[in-house]
């Protein structure tokens, strides 16, 4: 775990019931249902924050990105909270992103960005990345689920027919696995939440932790 100075203004012996959610993703909010995690919607202000804490720094290594970014949008969420005068709760933020030959692939910009990204896959073994942070009482304590993920080689029509699904869009390495990109993938290792964007295992440890009743 990685510790940060933020905090929420509430006592650390305090239970929650509930949690704020920092994240725009359906898939995100899907999973914290799952294992009965109560939540609140934290959006950011607006997406051009949200677009500057996830620029890419020159020299940055795939994980320390993906945690940096991760653990920036906690820092700026406990912000929101505190001054927004909201009843005082944990906070959970995510970033996921997709790494092959050590370059950072993120959500595609447009269709030929999603068709390119997905011919990079084709054929060959990647990485999905996803950090989590959860912002408490005693500051912001983030994790990293690493997962390795296969794909089999995909013709040009088949990478031109996903990318017309509109599933790639929004997501990082243009592909979702839960969706029709899983007819793609021969196989995985690691945690099949934390490639759907929120490994539950770790996103539970760290609630616990934080004092989250669920």
């Amino acid at each position: 775990m990685c510790p940060t100075s933020a905090s929420v203004a509430s006592s650390s012996s305090v239970v929650s019931s509930f949690i704020y959610l920092a994240s725009q993703s359906p898939r995100r909010r899907e999973l914290l249902g799952q294992i009965g995690v109560r939540y609140e919607l934290l959006l950011p202000v607006d997406a051009e924050a949200a677009e500057a804490l996830e620029a890419e720094r020159a020299g940055e290594s795939p994980q320390d990105y993906v945690v940096r970014v991760c653990q920036a949008k906690a820092e700026a969420a406990v912000a929101r909270l505190n001054e927004g005068g909201l009843i005082a709760a944990p906070i959970l933020t995510a970033d996921t992103t997709v790494t092959i030959d050590g370059a950072i692939l993120g959500k595609p910009a447009d269709a030929a960005h999603a068709a390119e990204m997905l011919a990079r896959l084709a054929g060959r073994e990647h990485e999905v990345l996803t950090a989590i942070a959860v912002g408490s009482a005693t500051g912001v304590q983030a994790a990293l689920s690493i997962s390795r993920v296969w794909f089999a080689p995909m013709t040009d029509a088949q990478i031109e027919s996903y990318v017309a699904s509109g599933e790639p869009f929004g997501k990082a390495g243009a592909y979702g696995i839960q969706g029709r990109a899983a007819g793609f993938v021969e196989r995985m290792e690691g945690s099949y939440s934390g490639i759907m964007g929120l490994p539950l295992f770790e996103t539970a440890k760290l609630l616990r932790a934080a004092r989250v009743e669920f």
